[in-house]
């Protein structure tokens, strides 16, 4: 299944996803969560919500509705249609979200992150805001019905629901990419469920070490090998081998970090037959030696024992 090119990224960059607000909140009030350098999101659970973002006309959201930042883009949640002050978010955060009478709005925010320090561009071509309309009970059935539970687990606060709570919303991310291939033309996401530039995506991810070729991918993907390059390209702005070095150093680069294996054995896991070759490609590609992310992850292990 080419989905599983997805999981493979995905487990590689480590995806950490936590709710850290699940609260109601009344009268005139306001919240501001950007500026984490995290991918954040809210949900709103009952009553409803205006999103404000810089440059564009206020929009309402209903209870069911989902709004995800890939950018993490400066934004505000409000009651009102009137965009909000600094001043207001600060005494709503005071006051915990009690700012009076009025309708009351439940809110779920948390937020997305990369543990991997390697950046991947998945999220590149989604635009500044994602707005799921789960209000709209026709669409998107089973994320609808994903943060039900969610929201339930939330709610109920039975035994185990933090750990339930942080693997729903690893699935709700998943869900929220799936939403957007109909909305984006090109870009890593768009590749990843192609089916057959998707297919050539898993079986880079799942055997780096392969002695790939142009003309080997192409054969695997069922396609010639000028109309292959042409569309892996095309969807992800990379030449397959470019792609194909990238993914290897990504690995590479982890195993330095987080392993005692010696470099030879490292190049061998990428598709290495020389540590000399190995060494060129990784400098090539990253812009610094093996040897000096080896160091600098074991200098962070350190501080982190400290």
């Amino acid at each position: 299944m080419n989905t599983d090119a997805l999981s493979d990224i995905l487990k590689w960059l480590r995806l950490k996803a936590e709710i850290y607000v699940h609260a109601d909140f009344q009268g005139c009030w306001a919240v501001d969560t950007s500026g984490s350098r995290k991918v954040p999101f809210h949900l709103v659970n009952s009553g409803r919500s205006w999103l404000h973002l810089e440059g564009q006309e206020p929009r309402l959201l209903s209870a069911g509705d989902l709004v995800m930042f890939p950018r993490d883009t400066t934004h505000y949640l409000s009651s009102e249609s009137l965009c909000p002050t600094p001043a207001l978010v600060e005494e709503t955060l005071n006051n915990q979200g009690d700012m009076g009478d009025g309708q009351i709005t439940g809110l779920a925010c948390g937020f997305f992150e990369f543990e991997s320090q390697e950046a991947w561009p998945i999220l590149d071509k989604l635009p500044d805001a994602v707005v799921l309309e789960l209000s709209d009970t026709s669409r998107l059935g089973n994320t609808r019905a994903l943060l039900q539970l969610l929201i339930a687990e939330l709610e109920e606060h039975g035994p185990g629901y933090l750990q339930s709570v942080n693997h729903l919303t690893h699935v709700l991310f998943i869900h929220i990419l799936r939403s957007q291939l109909d909305n984006i033309g090109s870009g890593l996401l768009k590749a990843l469920f192609h089916p057959r530039i998707g297919l050539s995506l898993s079986q880079i991810h799942s055997q780096p070490e392969k002695a790939w070729s142009l003309e080997l991918l192409a054969r695997e993907a069922g396609m010639s090998r000028a109309a292959f390059a042409s569309e892996f390209k095309a969807l992800t702005g990379k030449t397959a081998m470019s792609y194909l070095s990238e993914w290897r150093m990504l690995q590479a680069t982890e195993l330095l970090r987080s392993t005692n294996l010696s470099t030879i054995e490292i190049a061998e896991r990428c598709g290495y037959l020389s540590e000399v070759a190995f060494r060129k490609a990784f400098k090539k590609v990253t812009g610094t030696a093996p040897g000096a992310v080896r160091s600098e992850g074991r200098r962070q292990d350190g501080q982190a024992q400290l």
